[in-house]
């Protein structure tokens, strides 16, 4: 699984984002947009959006810091997942 998160220096919810990550010992590349006009526009190419932290996990795009989906991409809330189905049974 390769992970990058495309931020800049000074924006809280991409911090918040690679504060998950490191918090779950899951490596990741952090590409800083305020810097790299390239990865800038691969970024808006791939996200449609100029807005950050954009997050890329293998093919999928996860534009802002949702935690939900972003646990549903890691396959981290699979238990919780079967309590539900047990539950509406």
């Amino acid at each position: 699984m390769t992970i990058k998160i495309y931020s800049t220096p000074m924006c809280p919810w991409c911090n918040v984002a690679k504060d998950f990550f490191t918090s779950l010992k899951i490596p990741f590349e952090e590409i800083d947009v305020s810097t790299d006009e390239k990865a800038a526009q691969l970024m808006i190419e791939k996200s449609g959006q100029m807005g950050v932290p954009v997050i890329e996990i293998d093919d999928k795009i996860v534009v802002g810091f949702n935690k939900p989906l972003l646990e549903e991409i890691l396959g981290l809330n699979k238990d919780e997942n079967k309590k539900k189905d047990i539950n509406s049974a």
